[in-house]
């Protein structure tokens, strides 16, 4: 199963085969490559140095030297000079005379005649000399030597060739044979680059590097949004790393800091000793209570480390009184549905008497109040989006054992678009929700009334709160600013005045007469035409 969608692309196991195996590959090819220059240059060396010891050879011969007095000096050089060529193995080896006159040649025909390459280098200037050149045999390593007589002088010139054909043919199978053997070392290679993939592969589970690298990232945003403190420590009591609430908590504790506290240190050896999870331990760090888990990281069935979680002694205490909340609150569901419960059992003794018109006082007595509301609200207010959320809120105020009340003089005959009323329900319903709140305490009152009488939408919702300063009216707007504890607070109000500026409305705050604080929003009734006229 994997973990998220890679591209198809080779995997992990094939491209280290791959990689490895070129690297090999390529290595091979250029050793090859300079072996066989190599060959190249150390063989066309060996061979002009031998084709100049066989020309030397030749010219220092006795009989040769001695049949340049005789009548023809080939009859008994070409004899001598072709012994010397197979005994040597070279390919020719000419003797010529100072005019360039052959004595010898492999093909008898061409002696008589001129060397085709000039000799001047060996007799005039008395040089042997190795090169390579083309003659009448094809292109050879030629090496050329003067021949001296008994007196010193040079009398012809002993001419030695390895044809390059046949050096070439015997370069090849060396570099035939170079390839052979790199065949050996490229197949261990390859077969080695497999096998050490694969083990690559089994260590790191399977995995390609996306999925490593994005279960990195996930185990590390999983980290970092634990609310309890976490702290990976080594067996050498290092930390190793840690989260966001851990670095709040502990500011002077760095990666790679080492664990001072005596307790720490001694629930982390036992973690380790025992290899078991240690749950619910007492710990104090800094004058504070932390309540701390411990759980050992096993591999191969040896401890490589320790996770620590640790909370706050406060955070355990939040939540017992969180606990005990739910408790309550289930406590009191619990009553009301016995007394819901009653009261349908004396409906139903009721009917069963038949005194139904007894039966129809009652339901009247509980759903009068709702029916009063919701036929106010119907009458009142013909904006479905504003009643349904006054109707919401009047539910929400019993919830909170808090009173609220519209005015019963209020009226409002305007209905708005979807957009427009959605903005007037956002207002409402914060500016109701605040009202709500500062009052909770004290279980107090909540005024809302409205009128669309003249130009305007007018609503004002008033309490008897503690009202609001003039130093905090131009703060309470502000992102982020509230008088509540805890998180998720201070952004209402900052809707509220966004959601005014685009009804292109007013929003006033003033004492109430309840001695609270009153929010009066003024909303434009040209809003709408203005709307039409743009479009």
């Amino acid at each position: 199963m994997r973990f998220l969608n890679v591209n198809r692309r080779p995997s992990l196991l094939a491209q280290i085969t791959l990689l490895i195996t070129v690297v090999i590959l390529v290595s091979t090819v250029l050793v090859c490559i300079l072996f066989s220059a190599m060959i190249d240059e150390i063989v066309e060396k060996y061979v002009g140095k031998q084709a100049m010891t066989v020309a030397k050879l030749a010219s220092e011969d006795k009989m040769i030297v001695k049949a340049f007095k005789n009548k023809n000096p080939s009859e008994h050089i070409q004899p001598v000079a072709e012994k010397i060529r197979k005994t040597t193995g070279a390919d020719y080896v000419t003797i010529a005379n100072d005019k360039g006159i052959r004595y010898s040649h492999p093909n008898s025909s061409y002696i008589g005649k001129h060397t085709k390459t000039s000799n001047e280098a060996s007799l005039k200037e008395h040089q042997s000399i190795i090169y390579k050149g083309k003659g009448i045999s094809g292109f050879a390593i030629k090496a050329k030597t003067p021949i001296w007589d008994s007196q010193g002088n040079v009398i012809g010139v002993s001419s030695v060739g390895f044809l390059v054909s046949n050096i070439e043919k015997q370069i090849n199978n060396y570099r035939i044979k170079i390839i052979k053997l790199s065949c050996i070392p490229f197949l261990i290679g390859a077969f080695g680059a497999f096998f050490i993939a694969r083990r690559v592969k089994r260590l790191i589970f399977g995995l390609e590097p996306e999925e490593i690298s994005f279960l990195f990232k996930e185990k590390e945003a999983t980290l970092e949004s634990i609310q309890d403190a976490t702290v990976t420590v080594n067996v050498e009591k290092y930390v190793t790393s840690m989260n966001r609430r851990a670095r709040e908590l502990f500011g002077h504790l760095q990666i790679g800091g080492e664990i001072k506290n005596a307790r720490l240190g001694q629930l982390i050896d036992q973690a380790i000793e025992k290899q078991r999870v240690y749950s619910n331990q007492s710990l104090v760090l800094d004058g504070q209570q932390y309540i701390l888990d411990l759980s050992p990281i096993i591999r191969k069935k040896e401890v490589q480390g320790i996770v620590l979680t640790i909370r706050t002694l406060s955070q355990i205490e939040e939540l017992t009184e969180e606990i005990s909340k739910i408790k309550m609150f289930s406590d009191n569901l619990r009553a009301q549905n016995h007394e819901f419960l009653n009261k349908l059992n004396v409906i139903y003794g009721l009917l069963k008497l038949k005194k139904y018109e007894h039966v129809m006082q009652m339901i009247s007595s509980e759903v009068k109040e709702r029916q009063d509301i919701i036929s106010f609200l119907m009458s009142s207010v013909k904006d479905p989006l504003i009643a349904a959320c006054l109707l919401g809120k009047i539910n929400r105020s019993k919830e909170l054992d808090v009173t609220l009340e519209i005015d019963q003089d209020s009226n409002l005959t305007s209905t708005l678009d979807i957009e427009d009323a959605k903005n007037v329900v956002s207002i409402l319903g914060n500016l109701i929700d605040n009202a709500l709140e500062a009052v909770r305490e004290h279980k107090g009152n909540v005024l809302v009334s409205f009128t669309d009488v003249g130009n305007d939408l007018i609503f004002e919702v008033e309490d008897n709160g503690p009202g609001i300063s003039k130093e905090v009216e131009n703060m309470i707007f502000i992102d982020g600013y509230t008088t509540k504890k805890g998180e998720n607070h201070g952004i209402g109000l900052t809707i509220v005045k966004r959601s005014v500026e685009l009804l292109k409305g007013e929003l006033y705050i003033s004492k109430s007469m309840l001695q609270g604080a009153r929010f009066t929003l003024v909303i434009p009734k040209l809003l709408n035409n203005e709307k039409e006229e743009s479009i």
